[in-house]
């Protein structure tokens, strides 16, 4: 079987550090599938093109939501960049970020799961920005270049970082980090990334280096 963009990432992420977390039970990959159908089963049609849900709500049974608790945030992240995979690779669109609420619900039975699926249109999202180590803030506007050089709008002095290693993109669903082909990657909140749609509080690592992704105050 030919896994699709969003199967192979979320297979990632369960081979990363919740490798032991998945060792059996309810399995990310079965949710995120459920989630591509409803997008695909929820589209209609905006100027754009398709426009389909962009809120997800899992109901989990009890068992279940006590057993994902510790790395649901995590979790949850995942979930809400495969669906943008997906939405990317059909040629859908969002009226808003994509969000995904892991919710527990104690009428569902162990292993089994429902989705409820909806648009929702962005509200005025506040300014975002990356934070250094040393707690200076960089606004992110249309794009910024993050790497060696000193032409680089977020210059960062680390021998591992590359001279162009990474930028951040302006994207009708908010921003998105983009790997410039570096030599040592790019992470966000410990997973290898080409290119991942950001919610703030994630961590952008480069080289040695941990940017924060923010609402600015």
């Amino acid at each position: 079987m030919v896994l699709s963009g969003f199967e192979r990432r979320l297979e990632r992420f369960v081979e990363g550090a919740f490798a032991k977390a998945f060792r059996s039970g309810l399995q990310p990959i079965e949710i995120g599938r459920r989630i591509a159908r409803s997008m695909d089963s929820g589209r209609s049609i905006g100027v754009r093109g398709p426009v389909v849900p962009n809120h997800f709500r899992v109901l989990l049974s009890t068992d279940d939501s006590h057993h994902f608790e510790s790395f649901a945030l995590a979790l949850a992240r995942e979930l809400a960049g495969a669906a943008t995979d997906h939405a990317r690779s059909e040629g859908y669109h969002f009226l808003g970020p994509v969000t995904v609420e892991l919710v527990e619900d104690s009428t569902q039975r162990r292993g089994v799961f429902d989705i409820q699926a909806r648009i929702e249109q962005a509200e005025g999202a506040g300014p975002r920005c990356l934070v250094l180590p040393g707690g200076r803030r960089y606004a992110v506007t249309s794009k910024l270049t993050i790497g060696r050089m000193a032409d680089c709008d977020v210059h960062v002095q680390d021998s591992q970082v590359s001279r162009h290693h990474a930028e951040i993109r302006t994207v009708p669903e908010g921003h998105v980090v983009v790997d410039l082909g570096s030599s040592n990657g790019t992470m966000v909140n410990g997973i290898v990334v080409n290119e991942h749609l950001l919610t703030p509080g994630d961590t952008i690592v480069v080289g040695n280096t941990a940017l924060r992704y923010e609402a600015d105050a």
